[in-house]
């Protein structure tokens, strides 16, 4: 089956899920959170088919998100890890969580976001961090940025006006 290729796409939102859009991908980079790091250990965690996994983890690394490095000679063996851009995908799956405990979760979250000191939940919220303000849609709005093309300048204008 032929994919669209989002990588082009001026939208940011569409070029991300360009990169990390396969929910197993996503789950995959979950579980490097986690600390897993072998192809045994995601295949054991994620009860993911050798083939699908091999797919999705040679797209990672191929997106940047992850690194592949040999840690046995005899057999060769290797290991996946987060590379910078794979860790600057954190507030993505914290965003993910916050989300499907708020909204998905009816009988109460099974994971947690808690402070390494004192073990209080975090309550997740996304600040503006030149102003220190929380991003609400009563005080923030989309608007086209210096790259965006006319398509995305118009459905913008768009969106305003129904505001």
């Amino acid at each position: 089956m032929k994919h669209t290729d989002f990588g082009q796409m001026p939208c940011p939102i569409a070029r991300s899920l360009g990169k990390v859009g396969e929910w197993w991908s996503i789950l995959i980079l979950r579980d490097a959170f986690y600390g897993l790091t072998r192809f045994d250990e995601f295949e054991k965690s994620l009860k993911i088919a050798p083939n699908m996994l091999t797919r999705r983890l040679a797209g990672l690394v191929a997106g940047g998100l992850m690194e592949k490095r040999q840690y046995s000679a005899r057999p060769p063996r290797y290991e996946y890890l987060l590379t910078k851009e794979g860790r600057a995908f954190k507030p993505v799956l914290l965003a993910f969580i916050a989300w499907g405990n708020e909204h998905l979760a009816p009988e109460g979250a099974s994971l947690l976001v808690v402070n390494r000191e004192t073990g209080e939940p975090a309550t997740q919220i996304l600040i503006d961090a030149n102003s220190g303000r929380a991003i609400s849609d009563e005080d923030y709005m989309f608007a086209p940025g210096p790259a965006a093309n006319e398509v995305m300048r118009m459905r913008l204008t768009q969106a305003a006006k129904q505001l």
